[in-house]
């Protein structure tokens, strides 16, 4: 036998942030070449969010991760890790994790940004489940956020009908009690990497002046090659993530796909001939948010009473890369707590905290330079 104990990766604590603003079809329609029911019998899609100037993936984040946090009834300082996966990030860098880290107060907490575009989240969870597996970290925050309203071309009716802004959060925290992240599988084809991108910003195309004018810092997708992509994906990354986790299908009590269009989730629901309402869709009213969809569409479905403790459940994405995977979880709520823990008041302690390191470090610069002079 093992000296050491096996660990578990258990969802304790979730949320979401989305913003105010509502998109629907009928307005879509009086900016570009479109029509409410065009847009629902293609996407299944009705209306979306989309960000205020003032709000921003770090912004919508921090707001998810204070949700979860509160959930979980866990300090932000007692946190060490935190990902954060978004295909609409704050910056190249620094990491918008970083950022998060700062806005909430998780002092002891590293952070980083994964990017695997939708298919994100999927994989943000499988690296915090193995982190807190090998013993490497207790208490792991996964957010997906996108604005991704703020890259798509609004005169471009094959993506601008797709795409909403969000953000939705897990805190994972170890235990030796059985379930939590059962199974979880990452694939990727780059091959098909032309398929879904964003094709200027990076090192190989700059911004420049033509780069703007001729849209390239505007999504890309070739709607066609993608819904085809997808539609086998789902159906087989679920079977490969349920067998590694020595399940059958009709141990899962629910699947919650990637919330892209519903005629992808129809098509997958198809081939692994199960009824829809096996699956939980709410991307009629928050569109495609990528990284943001799954945790949107598991809270609601918790908020709804559709999760319970002991329900398994199959998690399962796809994306630009092109990405797949998928994770098996059995659900299991917040730990017991003695003491109830408000993380809120955390986050008004950091924002003090944050000005003070800046001016610790405005200070010592100050030092330095008269020292090095």
């Amino acid at each position: 036998m093992s000296e050491y104990p096996t660990r578990y990766a258990h969802i304790t604590g979730w949320g979401t942030a989305v913003p105010e603003k509502v998109l629907t079809n009928c307005e879509l329609a009086t900016m570009v070449d479109t029509s409410d029911e065009w847009i629902v019998s293609h996407t299944g899609i009705k209306e979306r969010h989309v960000v205020a100037p003032e709000e921003s993936s770090a912004t919508l984040a921090a707001d998810a991760a204070i949700k979860a946090l509160d959930v979980a009834n866990l300090d932000p300082s007692e946190l060490d890790l935190i990902i954060v996966t978004s295909a609409s990030p704050e910056h190249l860098f620094p990491a918008t994790a970083c950022l998060v880290q700062d806005r909430i107060g998780a002092t002891k907490a590293g952070a980083f940004d994964l990017l695997a575009a939708c298919s994100g989240f999927i994989y943000a969870m499988n690296m915090g489940a193995q982190y807190i597996r090998s013993g490497a970290a207790k208490n792991v925050l996964i957010v997906g956020t996108e604005t991704l309203t703020r890259f798509v071309d609004w005169q471009d009716r094959n993506t601008c009908i797709l795409f909403g802004d969000g953000a939705g959060a897990f805190v994972l925290q170890e235990s030796e009690t059985p379930g939590g992240v059962l199974s979880g599988i990452m694939r990727s084809d780059g091959s098909g990497g032309d398929l879904l991108c964003l094709p200027a910003g990076g090192s190989k195309m700059p911004a420049t002046a033509e780069t703007v004018s001729t849209g390239q810092h505007f999504i890309h997708m070739n709607g066609r090659e993608v819904f085809r992509f997808a539609s086998r994906v789902i159906a087989q990354a679920t079977r490969e993530a349920i067998a590694a986790a020595g399940l059958k299908l009709d141990d899962i009590k629910l699947i919650v796909p990637h919330q892209a269009n519903l005629r992808i989730i129809e098509s997958a629901v198809r081939h692994l001939e199960i009824s829809l309402d096996r699956c939980v869709v709410n991307l009629d009213r928050y569109g495609n948010t990528s990284t943001a969809s799954i945790p949107l569409a598991v809270c609601e479905a918790v908020q709804d009473g559709r999760i319970q403790p002991g329900d398994r459940l199959v998690l399962v994405g796809f994306g630009g890369g092109l990405t797949w995977g998928a994770s098996v979880v059995e659900w299991s709520g917040p730990f017991p707590t003695k003491h109830k823990v408000r993380p809120l008041k955390y986050r008004v302690l950091a924002r003090l905290r944050s000005w003070l390191l800046r001016g610790a470090r405005h200070v010592e610069g100050l030092i330095w330079g008269r020292e090095n002079q």
